[in-house]
């Protein structure tokens, strides 16, 4: 009898072996049911073996093996098999959670054909009839009628925004030959007006399709409007003619609809899928199975689409491959511009990274030749040039509710001829604190170490790390003072600020309290382009990939917070940020000005901004981080813990800390409590080890992590986070 080796998705590093009356090595891959406990659950059979260890008595049979769609391939197996073992993350975790939550359900996936949209249109018999033979009181007949008569045609999707009954009234009409039915072909766009490529772009483009058929990692470090996308386009291009697939990764959600917009005018004739936390779960299964079944030429996602099945894969982008948001931060905490090189070097094809600011790790890679660097040092547009940058000294400045009086002025003069202005702050709500300032209260988040934002237009106090929301008191609770103090400033305080000094402008607020709704983005991008807006604030979400011809000024607030910070990432993740933002503005025609207030005018990070000089601040940050042995010259992993105690959290640090078997080559750190101790009412603690050599680390980690799960008694949720980019 057969035995299956089934990954199930339970907390357990282990597979579990059932029976089954038929199988073969053609089923590893397929889902299967099978029951656990009290239980029963979908998995996915990984291996068919001849023999198990489990006694007969106590060996279960499988219940169903799902055959209805194709199994997973042996590459994505493997990709799973890696990313378990080098995240130490249960494999059936890994490869259920990759997987859409349509197939992680206990029943069989219910395939719909694919509709097919049938273009009604009269005949000439239906041409020459008598409208006084349709019944007066039918309206949706009459409407039916009218619009064939004046529109030509009409296809079944517009039949059912009339009436439900409207199919079957066109179905009795073609039984007596008033229409005639059409599949509607394909539609025949005109062919896309191909730009002409810069001599760099063309370099790009010729360097990375000279070596298409095997591995290489290349960074296309381009300045923001240099034109990486249409490098894209053009590489996309030829995967096509080649008949393979492209996988796009994005950082944002919000990035999707311009991306795609894009991707959809360029290549009309191709299929192409989105897929991100946006889409509801019969959309995700439907972009997942036709990228599986190859039909989906090019798919375009977040950091999820890296595990997406697919069998012609021919290339892949990772944009803006800098950002943290590539980096899953609970459950399997992956890094997935990481995952698709190793995916790429699995399928011996290119992988390109783009940025305009690489992320150290990345640039140190390419100093030390790992990776090929590729640059595009000038804008795309013709006569367009990088933006002015400059920075007003708060010092000196008395600001209007947080602006200064150039910033002021800018803002007009951008009035005056119609243009566009940024202001960004990467804050959301209205203030970040709110304080009473008879006995110094401030309202602070019951479940973390944080103070909880106003959001005024509301009337409510908000916490952005948990999402709890409480109403606005309008007297403290302490000591009845009524005049409460909201402190310091966000995206709602600067809109008002601005409505305030602008009352004729129309401006738009854009964040994630702004965004939230379905297909927000779409519209709100649409106002953008048809010069509807005049002002914009925005936070980060406006930051990076969007393309804003009409965008002549970007003003930057409440920038300085950040050289303070404690993560030793502070200072790029900052430079990074200005940058893109920056780099909204002077995109066409138009030139671009940046007006950052600081109170560090002479700050290394803002003077390489001025000068948009990005390898002497990256090479300035290497020589302090390997003085300070961070990475990219070591390479880390964080055990992380959380429990109601931070006592209980500690005292299971420690235990961990004397598990491990002390080495020359691996560090360990002592406990420490997180810099947000408390999170949604959990106690957090970490504990640290690195090592100069990646392997070493690995190797340390395997056995510890053994070791870690036999300290049961603690009661305590623990994670090893490989390569953490937060702490």
């Amino acid at each position: 009898m057969p035995i299956l080796r089934v990954a199930l998705n339970v907390p357990l590093d282990t597979m579990f072996d059932y029976a089954v009356d038929e199988a073969s090595n053609k089923d590893v891959g397929l889902r299967v049911y099978v029951p656990f406990g009290q239980k029963k659950l979908t998995g996915v059979i990984m291996a068919v073996c001849s023999g198990t260890t489990i006694p007969p008595d106590k060996l279960k049979s499988a219940l169903c093996i799902f055959r209805e769609i194709p199994p997973l391939s042996d590459e994505l197996l493997a990709l799973f098999s890696f990313c378990s073992n080098y995240y130490h993350h249960p494999l059936g975790m890994v490869v259920m959670n990759s997987m859409p939550v349509k197939l992680r359900n206990n029943k069989p996936v219910s395939l719909k054909a694919e509709v097919k949209k049938i273009q009604f249109a009269l005949t000439e018999v239906g041409r020459k009839m008598d409208v006084s033979l349709i019944p007066a009181r039918n309206t949706v007949m009459h409407r039916l009628f009218a619009i064939l008569k004046n529109k030509q045609s009409i296809n079944t999707q517009e039949a059912r925004k009339i009436s439900q009954r409207a199919v079957n009234v066109l179905n009795d009409w073609m039984k007596k030959g008033w229409i005639d039915a059409v599949h509607e072909a394909g539609s025949t766009m005109e062919e896309p007006v191909m730009p002409r490529m810069t001599s760099e772009q063309s370099i790009a483009v010729d360097a990375i399709t000279a070596k298409f058929d095997q591995f290489n990692t290349w960074v296309l470090h381009g300045v923001t409007g240099s034109g990486k996308t249409e490098v894209y386009l053009r590489l996309i291009a030829r995967v096509l003619s080649e008949g393979k697939q492209a996988l796009v990764l994005i950082p944002e959600i919000s990035l999707t609809p311009q991306l795609e917009s894009v991707f959809r005018k360029r290549f009309a004739a191709a299929q192409i899928v989105s897929l991100h936390s946006g889409l509801n779960d019969t959309e995700r299964l439907s972009g997942w199975l036709k990228s599986q079944q190859g039909k989906a030429r090019v798919i375009l996602g977040t950091r999820l689409a890296v595990f997406t099945p697919l069998p012609n894969l021919g290339l892949i982008i990772v944009d803006e491959e800098q950002d943290s948001s590539f980096k899953q931060q609970d459950g399997l905490r992956y890094s997935a511009r990481d995952l698709a090189i190793f995916r790429a070097k699995q399928r011996h094809i290119p992988v390109v990274l783009g940025s305009a600011t690489p992320s150290l790790e990345t640039y140190y890679s390419v100093l030390n030749g790992r990776y090929h660097c590729l640059r595009l040092k000038n804008r795309a547009v013709s006569n367009a040039v990088l933006p002015q940058v400059e920075c007003i000294d708060m010092r000196s400045e008395k600001p209007v509710n947080g602006l200064s009086a150039p910033l002021i002025k800018a803002i007009k003069a951008c009035l005056a001829h119609r243009r566009q202005s940024l202001i960004f702050i990467n804050r959301r709500g209205y203030a970040p604190v709110l304080i009473c300032p008879s006995c110094g209260w401030a309202a602070v988040c019951q479940r973390c170490s944080s103070r909880l934002v106003v959001h005024l237009q509301d009337k409510k106090l908000s916490c952005h790390h948990c999402g709890h929301r409480e109403p606005f008191p309008y007297a403290c609770p302490q000591c009845g003072e009524q005049d409460m103090a909201p402190l310091g400033r966000g995206t709602q305080r600067v809109e008002e600020a601005l409505t305030t000094q602008f009352p004729s402008a129309r401006i738009l607020r854009i964040d994630r309290d702004s965004t939230s709704r379905k297909n927000a983005w779409r519209k709100i991008l649409h106002a953008i382009h048809q010069q509807e807006v005049d002002i914009l604030i925005g936070t980060q979400l406006l930051a990076k990939g969007h393309d804003f011809p009409n965008l002549a000024l970007v003003g930057i607030l409440g920038s300085d917070i950040s050289l303070y910070s404690t993560d030793f990432r502070a200072g790029e993740r900052l430079f990074t940020q200005l940058m893109q933002v920056a780099g909204r503005a002077g995109r066409a025609e138009i030139p671009g000005r940046v007006l950052i207030q600081t109170d560090f005018p002479d700050h290394p990070l803002y003077q390489a901004i001025q000068q948009h000089d990005y390898d002497a601040l990256a090479k300035t940050i290497l020589v302090e981080r390997k003085i300070a042995g961070f990475p990219p010259y070591v390479y880390q992993a964080l055990l992380r813990a959380e429990a109601h105690s931070l006592q209980k959290v500690l005292d299971f640090l420690e235990a961990a800390c004397k598990l491990a078997q002390s080495s020359a080559d691996v560090e360990i750190f002592d406990p420490v409590p997180a810099h947000m101790v408390r999170l949604r009412g959990m106690e957090r603690a970490h504990l640290l080890v690195q090592s100069g050599s990646r392997k070493k680390l690995q190797a340390f980690l395997t056995q510890w992590f053994q070791q870690i799960n036999t300290l049961t008694s603690f009661n305590v949720r623990w994670v090893l986070d490989v390569d953490p980019v937060e702490f």
